[in-house]
C-alpha cells in the first residue's frame, strides 16, 4: 500500500512516517513522506501534481495551522488553513480514487458540558474558537468531498499532543519550572483545564493499525486513556524525572490569551482495532521521559 503524509515534518507527521516504515503494508519502501518545502497549506493547489506524481492509495493528512492563538488572531488565514486546504486535499484524492485520512482535533467541542464523560463522535461538534472552527471546516469539508464514498474517508480527532521533536508541554513545563526556580517562585499551572495527555506516536501506530485493518471509514477518537488537568500532568512529568518542584494551581483566566481552549477537552476513545484500550497517559509518558532527561542534561551543559 502507498501511503503519503502530509506534514511529515511535524510532531504527529514524523510519528507517521516512522509508524509507518514499521508496517508490513507499506513495503520496502515505507511512506511517502510529504513536508511543507513540498505541500504548503498556502498553496494547495500542489497536491494534485504530488498526487500525480508519486500515486498514493491513501493520503494522511496531519498538515495544519496549530498555533491557536495564532488562529484567533487571523481567523480567515486559520480558516484558509485548516479548511479550504483540506477541501482541496479531499477533492484532488476523492477524484482520483484515493482514500483519505484527515486529522482533526478535540478542539471541535467547546468544553462546556459537565466532566462527567469525553465527548463521543456521535456528539455534535461546537468550537468554541478560531482554530476549533477552522478545523471543522475541514471535517465538513471532507466529508462532503467524500459524501457517496463514506467508507474511504477516516477523520481521526486527537489532543494534548506531544514528543519528538520537543517544543511540547512536558518540555516548556520543565524550562518555566526552572525559571520558577530560579526566581524563588512557584511554579503556576493551569488547574482547570482537562484533557488526556496523548503521545504523538501512540496515535501514529493507532493509524498505522487502523489503515492495515482495511475498515478505517469513520470519526476515529484517538488518545491516550485517562483524564488530567495541566497541573496534573506538570507534575506526573516532575514526578517521573524525579523533581521536586513547588506547583501553585491556578485558574486558566490568570493569562491573558487571544485564544480560550476548551476547559473540558476530554475525548472518549474509540476502540481499536485490536479491541485493547489505548494505554493510559501516565504510561505513555515514561516511554518518553529518557527523551526529555536527555534533552534537559543537554540545555543545562
Amino acid at each position: 500500500m502507498r501511503v503519503a503524509v502530509t506534514g511529515a515534518g511535524g510532531r504527529l507527521g514524523s510519528a507517521l512516517v516512522t509508524a509507518l516504515g514499521d508496517a508490513p503494508f507499506t513495503g520496502p519502501a515505507g511512506p511517502i513522506a510529504w513536508t511543507r518545502d513540498e505541500f504548503d497549506l498556502d498553496a494547495p493547489e500542489s497536491i494534485g501534481r504530488l498526487l500525480d506524481r508519486d500515486r498514493p492509495e491513501v493520503v494522511i493528512h496531519t498538515a495544519a495551522w496549530t498555533d491557536v492563538d495564532g488562529c484567533a488572531r487571523d481567523p480567515d488565514l486559520a480558516k484558509r488553513r485548516n479548511g479550504d486546504a483540506v477541501r482541496a486535499v479531499a477533492l484532488a484524492t476523492v477524484d482520483r480514487g484515493i482514500d483519505l485520512i484527515q486529522v482533526s482535533t478535540n478542539e471541535v467541542f467547546d468544553g462546556n458540558r459537565a466532566h462527567d464523560r469525553g465527548y463521543r463522535v456521535d456528539d455534535e461538534p461546537s468550537p468554541a474558537n478560531p482554530y476549533g472552527a477552522s478545523k471543522l471546516a475541514g471535517e465538513d469539508a471532507a466529508a462532503a468531498a467524500f459524501g457517496a464514498q463514506p467508507t474511504r474517508l477516516a477523520i481521526v480527532r486527537t489532543g494534548w499532543l506531544y514528543g519528538m521533536p520537543g517544543d511540547d508541554f512536558p518540555e516548556k513545563i520543565l524550562a518555566a519550572a526552572e525559571r520558577a526556580s530560579l526566581a524563588g517562585q512557584p511554579l503556576k499551572v493551569v488547574g482547570d483545564e482537562y484533557g488526556s495527555p496523548t503521545f504523538a506516536q501512540d496515535v501514529a501506530e493507532t493509524i498505522s493499525d487502523l489503515l492495515g485493518s482495511g475498515e478505517m471509514g469513520g470519526i476515529h477518537h484517538i488518545v491516550n486513556a485517562g483524564v488530567a488537568s495541566r497541573a496534573d500532568w506538570a507534575s506526573e512529568v516532575f514526578r517521573q524525572l524525579g523533581l521536586v518542584v513547588e506547583i501553585e494551581e491556578v485558574p486558566a483566566s490568570t493569562w491573558e490569551r487571544a485564544s480560550t481552549p476548551p476547559r473540558w477537552g476530554v475525548l472518549e476513545p474509540t476502540p481499536t482495532v485490536s479491541g485493547e484500550p489505548m494505554r493510559s497517559w501516565q504510561t505513555a509518558l515514561a516511554d518518553y521521559v529518557p527523551v526529555l532527561r536527555r534533552r534537559r542534561a543537554a540545555t543545562v551543559r
